[in-house]
């Protein structure tokens, strides 16, 4: 998952899980939150779906650039 920071609280969303998406105005919160979504998400899904969105691979960095 990724979690951004903004002036209301904290955002995340699910790379692999298109439109998996929660929010909280603490990091704690947004944690509970994002998993209960992830949880329910998974439950919608065909077995086959869900074990092909969770076997993709996706890689995060951070980059310094001179601006």
């Amino acid at each position: 998952m990724v979690i951004e920071k903004d002036v209301h609280g904290y955002y995340a969303w699910c790379p692999e899980l298109k439109g998996c998406q929660s929010q909280g105005t603490t990091l704690e919160e947004t944690l509970t939150h994002i998993r209960e979504a992830i949880e329910l998400y998974l439950e919608t899904l065909p077995p086959e779906e869900r074990d092909l969105l969770l076997s993709q691979e996706i890689l995060t960095t951070a980059v310094e650039v001179n601006a």
